[in-house]
This record gives C-alpha cells, structure tokens and sequence, in this order.
C-alpha cells in the first residue's frame, strides 16, 4: 500500500476498496504493508509490518518510549517538517474560509520545552500511561520536559522503590525562578529526600513546605503557579504568543478589553499597559485568587476578575468593551458566549485555541458578523500533533 497524505492526527491515510485506512507511523508517499487492527463502519485502523520504501521526512526517535508510550506521537517526523504539517493542518482546516493572512508558524526548541508532567505510580514503579491504556510505561526520564524536572523524576524512582501506596506525582517548574513544585497523592512515611530537591511539597492537598506557589515570569511580569492553577507549559512560546498579542492590541488601538476564560490573568496582566481596562471571567475560584495576587504583585489597577461560568456571566452590559480575547479549553466557546459576542457587536476578537477544530466549529458561527483577519499557528507542543494558533477576527461593516 502506498499512503496519499496525513490526517490531522499525523496519521498515513490511504484508501482500499472505497473504505479509508488510519495507519499509525506512516508518511506521505511511503510504500508499506500493514495489518488491520480495527475495523469500524466508516474506516479501518492498521499499524505497519514492513516498510518498503522510507519518507526523506522519517528520522528515528530519540526517545526509547517512543513505540509504546504514544506521548511524543510524531518524533518520527524532521524537526522542520512537523512545522510544516501543523502549518499544511491549519489550511486544510479553514479551506472552507476565506483568511486575510497565513502567517508563519512559530516554534522554539523540540525537547526539554514543557515545564510540567503527570507521572503514574503502580507499586513501585513510576511512569507514564501506555496509548489508550492504563497499562504504566515506566520512565527514566521524559525528552520533552526540563532537565530540572528529570532530576526530580530521578529521585522520585528510588522514593516509590520504598514508598508502595503512592499513586500520582505532579512536578511544576517555575520559569526564570527555577522553583519546583512536587504534588503527589497517596501515602508516604519519608519524604525527606524529596525536600532537597523541590521548594514546595504538596501531598494529599495539604502542604509540607511552608510554601504553596512557585513564581514564573512571561516578559516582564511575574504569576503565581498553585496547586490548581493552569499556565501554560512552554513558556517559550508561550511568550512569543503574548507578545504577538500586545503587537496585534497596539495595532487594534483597542482600549477597553474583555478577556474571557481568563485562568489566573495571565494574558489579560501582559496587555494591561497597553489598554485602559481589562475585565477578566473564569470559572476556577482558585485561578481567580491566583489573578488577584498576580494583579497584586505586577502592580496592576485597571483589570478585575468575575468569577463564574463565562457563558452565565457574559451578558450585553459590556457595552463599551471594543476587543474581546478568548482562550477556552479544548472543547471550545459556549453556544451562549458566541451568541452574546454576536450581539455586543464588539470590533474584534482575538481567539486563541489550542484545538483548530473547535476553532473552526466556532468560526462558522461567528462568519456572518465577522472576517478572519489572519491566523498563525505556534508549536506550543513539538513532537505531538497539537498545534496552538491566534486567530483575529475583524467585525465585518
């Protein structure tokens, strides 16, 4: 079989007798031959038995986990060549559409870029979760994650060698500060080891260390990172994002701003300087207190937070606000939300998503009021197929 091109997933698909096959670790133009692992009504799935001719674009994976681990699902592509297929992705996506501009995709470093990992624990062992399974893969390290954080997971192995009824570890790098944050869930008699390499100890919610926040920094400003609090993970793309956002509010000479689903008011505190006022909702009442302090420490007076559902709390009161920046979970924007941004008749909107699907899904129903100004994809996650992008949506008349 030969593979046509790649789905959004990084998948090779092809087609045999009238029925489309997903095969993991194919490429575009690639000569294989397969096995069907699952068959549904619509497609098959298969997996490859013997590659008989190999992409230019394949390069072996540098992690050891790669074939069971599922984590890193396209480090079988060149560097380069994955920003291309996120790119290629985010058009076939929005064919349908018509965009003012493409721009460039925005990357960073390939490996060592998250500053955050979930481990399982199983008995004495420690790792991560095989693909689609709850089998425990058990890991040494992690490619993709800081080395600061790898030292942690080193010293993390021989404590679960001794401490059984562990069973969850959560380890949170602080940016710039370098402070580690280790939440763990279950029982441990001794964790005084641990106390040498991280500056703030959660277990079971409670808090060991007389601390319970690390500091991370995007551009000039500072954010507190709890036990609950969600930041994004790469801070280097992180801060390319937030500074094409400032660039885009300068240019949009926008003055009052709406920023919804606004987490611990990171985004909405980096544009403060640039606006008269911000108004930041979010559902998380931990993720407000967090925004609160943020405020506080950045010495920021024209933003304020409202706690509560965005599609309960937004309403047409917000008669004066002429940008409003969304950044929602995977799933996307509330019906409720769309139809209120409808009707407030705000000029812009800049949506960042971390799922071009929900992007889309969303845009449909917002087309008929407003233009897609331009789009640009940033590589939040090298080696996986997620692709985060800006969109700005310009108010047609």
């Amino acid at each position: 079989m030969k593979i046509d091109k790649l789905d959004y997933y990084g998948r090779g698909i092809l087609k045999f007798n009238n029925k489309v096959i997903f095969v993991e670790n194919a490429l575009k133009d690639e000569d294989i031959e397969i096995k069907i692992i699952k068959e549904n009504k619509k497609y098959n799935e298969a997996v490859v038995t013997k590659y008989n001719n190999k992409s230019d674009i394949r390069v072996t994976p540098k992690c050891r986990y790669y074939d069971i681990c599922g984590g890193c699902n396209i480090s079988h592509i060149k560097d380069l060549s994955q920003e291309e297929f996120k790119e290629n992705k985010i058009k076939e996506l929005f064919r349908n559409f018509y965009v003012d501009e493409y721009k460039k995709i925005e990357y960073n470093t390939f490996y060592n870029y998250r500053y955050k990992i979930v481990l399982h624990i199983k008995k004495d062992k420690i790792g991560l979760y095989k693909k689609s399974s709850n089998d425990l893969i058990e890991i040494d390290k992690c490619l993709l994650v800081h080395n600061k954080i790898n030292d942690v997971i080193k010293v993390l192995k021989e404590v679960v060698k001794r401490e059984t009824n562990l069973n969850k570890a959560t380890i949170k790098l602080g940016n710039i500060t370098n402070e580690v944050m280790l939440i763990l869930e279950g029982r441990i008699n001794d964790y005084s080891e641990l106390l040498k390499v991280v500056d703030v100890l959660i277990i079971n919610d409670k808090k060991i260390t007389k601390k319970d926040y690390i500091i991370s920094k995007i551009g000039n400003m500072k954010y507190k990172i709890s036990k609950n609090s969600f930041f994004q993970v790469n801070p280097y793309i992180t801060e390319k994002i937030y500074n094409d956002i400032g660039k885009t509010i300068k240019k949009l000479n926008s003055k009052n701003v709406l920023d919804l689903y606004c987490g611990t008011g990171t985004i909405g505190i980096y544009i403060s300087l640039l606006v008269d006022k911000v108004i930041g909702i979010e559902v998380v009442s931990d993720a407000v207190d967090d925004a609160k302090y943020n405020r506080k420490i950045n010495n920021i007076d024209n933003i304020s937070f409202i706690l509560g559902k965005v599609e309960a709390k937004i309403n047409d009161t917000y008669k004066d606000i002429d940008t409003v920046i969304v950044d929602p979970p995977r799933n996307g924007l509330h019906k409720n939300v769309i139809e209120v941004i409808n009707k407030l008749k705000v000029k812009n909107i800049i949506y960042i998503s971390c799922n071009p699907i929900t992007l889309v899904r969303d845009i449909e129903l917002l087309k008929d009021n407003y233009n897609i100004n331009y789009i640009k994809p940033y590589d939040m996650f090298p080696n996986t197929y997620h692709v985060e992008c800006v969109c700005l949506l310009k108010r047609k008349n």
